[in-house]
């Protein structure tokens, strides 16, 4: 058994967390460019999380975590392993609790990731892949007492994404209507784990699925197995989404809550990059726009003429990166 949030337990964490997160907007697209891509009579509603504090979701699991740190954790400070976003978040999170942050990152990790996070007072440790950080960090918890924030695993981590599908459920019934399934992307589960144990909760009937890249499938080969898997190394362009392993906790809470776990490659990725740009004139990452990708391709026929939800979880992306990807096409 595990420690499964309830719905009292995620509404009294978002009010802790108060204006230190947002309450990210809630928006019904309307756009000609979208009955061609996900059919004539598919309602998609966007839980809009690229304006959260930080450009995507992360400050809501990484602050569960550190506003239970006392007085000496805090003064000694977090670290943590990201490709970006979770990096960007800590550093946001010391900030505003007047600690530091040591964060280890790949090589590849976009440069203006790095930026942002140096700019936002975080230390900035560069190793040759995901799996060197999670080794690096290790040794930095150990010799500075630092605790180690994770990027998805953990009870409290799920309690404070949990808040993403509290906030859409409660937003779209404000509007008078409701969803018939939500599709959410995966970086490790930390996201989707508890946006479906937060929507499936208050709305039982509302399907939920997650979509991961072909070249970062995690929780995909997990559910096949049964139990957390690993992969060797990540290949995709959604680096965000690069979780090289499934953790114990993570994986409970998806099987518990998660109806299936779709794939989408590169080029889905980057054709729901440019229907994010015309449709709704937001400039993502690729991982925000895999939960659309996956309406787009996979998921099309199965929810056609439903109420479908899509989480747009993050926009850390360079003006350079972007417009290469969305003008990168397959030659196939």
């Amino acid at each position: 058994m595990i420690d499964i949030p309830s719905i009292d337990a995620i509404r009294a964490n978002r009010a802790r967390l108060g204006d230190l997160v947002i309450t990210t907007p809630v928006r019904l697209l309307v756009d000609d460019a979208l009955p061609l891509a996900v059919g004539a009579s598919t309602r998609v509603w966007l839980k809009e999380e690229l304006f959260q504090r930080t450009g995507s979701f992360k400050p809501r699991g990484a602050l569960s975590i550190m506003l239970d740190l006392d007085a000496a954790a805090l003064a000694r400070g977090v670290t943590g392993v990201s490709a970006g976003n979770h990096a960007i978040s800590l550093a946001y999170c010391a900030r505003i609790l007047g600690t530091t942050a040591t964060v280890v990152m790949p090589k590849n990790a976009n440069a203006f990731r790095v930026q942002v996070c140096r700019e936002m007072g975080a230390t900035v440790e560069l190793v040759d892949n995901v799996h060197a950080a999670f080794a690096r960090v290790k040794d930095i918890e150990a010799a500075e007492g630092r605790t180690f924030v994770h990027p998805y695993e953990g009870p409290k981590t799920a309690l404070g994404t949990a808040s993403v599908g509290l906030e859409f459920i409660d937003q779209v019934r404000a509007a008078g209507s409701s969803l018939d399934a939500v599709i959410v992307a995966a970086g490790g589960g930390g996201l989707t784990g508890g946006v479906a144990c937060a929507v499936k909760q208050l709305s039982p009937e509302t399907s939920v699925y997650v979509v991961e890249p072909e070249g970062a499938d995690t929780m995909c080969r997990s559910f096949n197995a049964g139990s957390p898997q690993s992969i060797e190394a990540v290949r995709t362009i959604a680096d965000s989404l690069g979780a090289p392993r499934c953790e114990p906790y993570s994986f409970a809470l998806n099987r518990a809550f998660v109806d299936e776990v779709v794939l989408v490659n590169d080029d889905q990725i980057r054709d729901g990059m440019r229907l994010l740009f015309r449709a709704a004139k937001l400039a993502v990452e690729p991982a925000g726009a895999a939960a659309l990708a996956a309406l787009m391709y996979p998921l099309r026929d199965r929810l056609d003429g439903q109420r479908v939800g899509v989480v747009v979880c993050g926009a850390n992306v360079d003006i350079e990166s972007f417009v290469t990807q969305i003008s990168t096409f397959s030659k196939s």
